[in-house]
């Protein structure tokens, strides 16, 4: 099974990221403008937490509480799972399944290099398999 950084290479190493200190009606709005279900929390150079659209509805919606006025680092998840670059694409999805989270922070060192979803893992191992798929016809009709 390939590593995740193939699978960054094929995506690309966006990372879009807010401060713990913006309010998380900023949060939402930058999340839904960038068509993405979570952001990264940084603080400078350092990875703080992660703040999702489950985090919103969960801390904000059902406790009724305002998203303007309501900072990041109230709502967001501050023990945040991480990967490397050079661990196994399959790893990563049992990680994500047993940990029952859908976003995950690569990291190199220190360093955020990208961040991969669920459904980003899904979609490689689908194209996977349908390549492999494709290559097994051609050998059988060859």
């Amino acid at each position: 099974m390939k590593r995740i950084q193939t699978l960054l290479k094929k995506k690309g190493y966006d990372v879009w990221s807010i401060a713990p200190d913006a309010s998380v009606y900023d949060a939402i709005h930058l999340m839904a403008e960038k068509a993405v279900g979570a952001l990264i929390v940084m603080d400078g150079q350092k990875l703080v937490g992660v703040i999702s659209e489950r985090d919103y509805a969960r801390k904000i919606i059902l406790e009724g509480r305002s998203s303007e006025n309501t900072k990041i680092s109230e709502i967001m998840s501050s023990e945040v799972i991480t990967t490397g670059p050079d661990n196994k694409i399959e790893e990563c999805m049992a990680i994500m399944t047993e940990r029952r989270i859908r976003h995950l922070p690569v990291l190199d060192g220190n360093e955020v290099l990208g961040v991969i979803s669920l459904g980003d893992l899904v979609k490689y191992i689908i194209a996977e398999q349908q390549f492999v798929i494709e290559q097994m016809e051609r050998y059988i009709n060859g």
